[in-house]
């Protein structure tokens, strides 16, 4: 995983309208990149239904959520649109970001992992779930933000 206090890696990626959306965009936000396996897999779908439910935790941090991962535009367009997703959803299909990140994980699908980037694009934090079939559950990943943030 890219290590804390470097400056985050600027990507361009499609969203799931297919609209082209860059990390610089979001200068003078933070940002938590969510890395993912994939759209409507098991763990993923409940990592993202579960940061879906607490989406104000999130927003009340001033935090912008992306989750990004190989599936296309059109998977992430149904996916969001199935489980009613309130944040972005990025197409990494050339892997490009996960390999900014170092969160390539296993068979060169992104592994789960989210990088917490400030106002000025600097990583604050950086984990990853070394295995995919977990995910840090809402309360661990707040406080770890929090922690971050003092």
């Amino acid at each position: 995983m890219i290590e804390q206090g470097k400056i985050a890696p600027e990507f361009t990626l499609p969203d799931a309208q297919g609209k082209m959306i860059s990390l610089s965009e979001f200068k003078g936000k933070k940002v938590l990149l969510i890395f993912y396996p994939g759209d409507d897999t098991p763990v993923c779908t409940a990592q993202l239904c579960d940061y879906r439910n607490n989406v104000t935790a999130f927003t009340s941090r001033g935090i912008e959520v992306i989750g990004i991962s190989g599936d296309s535009p059109e998977s992430h367009r149904k996916f969001a649109e199935k489980h009613e997703l309130p944040f972005l959803l990025l197409s990494d299909e050339q892997r490009t970001a996960a390999k900014a990140y170092d969160a390539l994980g296993f068979l060169g699908m992104a592994q789960r992992a989210y990088v917490l980037i400030d106002e000025a694009g600097k990583v604050l934090l950086s984990y990853s779930d070394f295995l995919p079939v977990t995910y840090q559950p809402m309360k661990e990943l707040l406080a770890r933000i929090d922690e971050a943030r003092a």
